[in-house]
């Protein structure tokens, strides 16, 4: 079981994460989240963790509605492994060989039905299996304004096939330390993300919680 903290903002909240586990740590390049980070500051945080640990968890840029040849540019000036696409991004972006971000972006969706599911899981969905360093596919709480960091739980319901046929899913939205076994054992996701189900205030971790989260997600 693979696991992403997000919303990094500080340099002591990604030791804590590194150094419990984490398999993947996020920052958010998108200035309306409260766990927005500075180009600057992620490219220092990702420099010292890699200086720090012989085997650093990957690093991923989260992006909102950005063209391809800039995200691209950022994954390769600030030291990033991934890209998560969390706006309304065109299939391509990650799926097509000739984008600039091809093998290192997946997409967030958030259905809001079954259905939606579906059709955004084959749009969507980039190859990807146990055995690769990214997910297919992030699935998140639908909600009609906010890009994640909701808080509130996927109704299970609504994504139940997409976890039984497509692999490699990375599952969110409203996941905490005391749910997040039962989320595990539900849906069996390739990996888990949080972000506020952990976090003292937005934009920064309890590191409690952050320990007992990678505990409690990779012993389920």
């Amino acid at each position: 079981m693979k696991v992403k903290i997000c919303g990094i903002t500080n340099l002591e909240d990604a030791l804590v994460a590194a150094e419990a586990g984490a398999d993947y740590l996020g920052f958010i390049f998108y200035p309306p989240s409260p766990r927005a980070i500075e180009p600057e500051a992620a490219r220092a945080i990702v420099a010292q963790i890699r200086q720090t640990m012989p085997n650093p968890p990957l690093m991923v840029g989260v992006f909102v509605n950005e063209t391809a040849p800039s995200i691209a540019q950022i994954l390769d000036d600030y030291g990033l492994d991934l890209a998560q696409l969390s706006g309304e991004e065109l299939p391509s972006l990650a799926g097509d060989a000739q984008s600039p971000i091809y093998g290192r972006a997946y997409k967030a969706i958030r259905p809001a039905t079954a259905a939606e599911a579906e059709v955004e899981a084959e749009w969507y969905a980039v190859q990807s299996s146990s055995v690769m360093r990214h997910p297919s596919l992030l699935v998140d709480t639908y909600h009609p304004t906010l890009r994640g960091g909701t808080g509130v739980a996927v109704e299970w319901g609504i994504v139940v096939y997409l976890f039984e046929h497509t692999p490699g899913i990375m599952l969110a939205g409203g996941l905490r330390p005391d749910n997040v076994a039962a989320a595990v054992r539900q849906l069996r996701p390739f990996a888990v993300d949080v972000a506020s189900g952990v976090e003292a205030f937005p934009g920064k971790k309890d590191h409690d919680k952050v320990r007992a989260f990678i505990a409690n997600a990779q012993t389920a």
